[in-house]
């Protein structure tokens, strides 16, 4: 991959087989990537860009130096201490924290090293984690006094609400084979293997239809935050309306003549 943006967020963009992947890297190794307002800025400018991409079919997010990300700037958090201050900056990532959510690829965290606060948000915000095995998750803003409520709306929704109020209580880390069992992350390796199988992860989405991909990551989040009978009937409007895409057309009559599907077709 080459890189496209040297900053805050480097941008880097998968060549050949991996043609489609974009990968975003925080930049801040010496601040263990810790989300200062300007990071923030620089990540949601990057993905605003790449959200609008026809191109750009998976995001990986990635990180520099010994972590992932280390949650807040808590050095420029405490330099202005007023309560508009915090409110648009917790504002300001929620942002960032919604369109990872919102855009129509797929986003798969990379993670290698510690994922704290609103690291580990970042991390359960995206669709998709693989994770080192050397890596350590916790939402540890209560050991200097501040509950990780924000991190806490994004845990909550990816493992059980007592072990998700156990990480927010306690402020404990938990290693990355655990982040695995609880829903937090979806797949484990060594370090050596890590970009490998980001990779692999990678490329078994860009065999499917890009389409069908956009419209199943909108339905699956609308979904999960209504009640059933609701849920039921977006699915079933949202099959209807993918069932009469191109995709669709030409994967079903590849599976009635026995064939491989064509998705230039589509």
């Amino acid at each position: 991959m080459s890189a496209t943006d040297e900053s805050l967020v480097l941008t880097t963009r998968g060549e050949g087989d991996l043609a489609g992947v974009v990968t975003l890297t925080l930049n801040r190794p010496r601040q263990f990537n810790a989300l200062s307002e300007a990071m923030l800025d620089a990540l949601q400018h990057a993905l605003d860009a790449i959200a609008n991409e026809d191109s750009a079919r998976v995001v990986v997010l990635a990180a520099a130096g010994a972590a992932f990300c280390a949650g807040h700037d808590l050095k420029e958090m405490r330099a202005e201490p007023s309560l508009d201050y915090y409110r648009r900056l917790f504002n300001q990532c929620t942002r960032v924290m919604m369109t990872m959510q919102r855009m129509p690829q797929p986003v798969i965290a990379r993670v290698h090293g510690i994922a704290t606060a609103a690291g580990c948000q970042l991390v359960a915000m995206c669709d998709l984690a693989v994770a080192a095995s050397a890596a350590r998750f916790a939402v540890s803003g209560i050991n200097v006094g501040l509950f990780c409520a924000t991190p806490g709306v994004a845990l909550s929704r990816n493992l059980s609400r007592k072990q998700a109020m156990e990480m927010l209580l306690t402020g404990d880390f938990i290693d990355a084979e655990t982040a695995r069992e609880r829903g937090l992350v979806n797949r484990v390796v060594p370090m050596e293997r890590l970009d490998a199988e980001v990779a692999a992860l990678c490329a078994s989405i860009l065999a499917k239809p890009a389409a069908a991909v956009a419209a199943g990551k909108g339905l699956f989040y609308r979904q999960l935050e209504t009640g059933i009978e609701a849920a039921y009937q977006m699915a079933g409007q949202t099959m209807a309306c993918n069932m009469m895409d191109d995709c669709a057309l030409e994967g079903v009559q590849a599976f009635i003549e026995k064939r491989a599907p064509d998705w230039a077709k589509s």
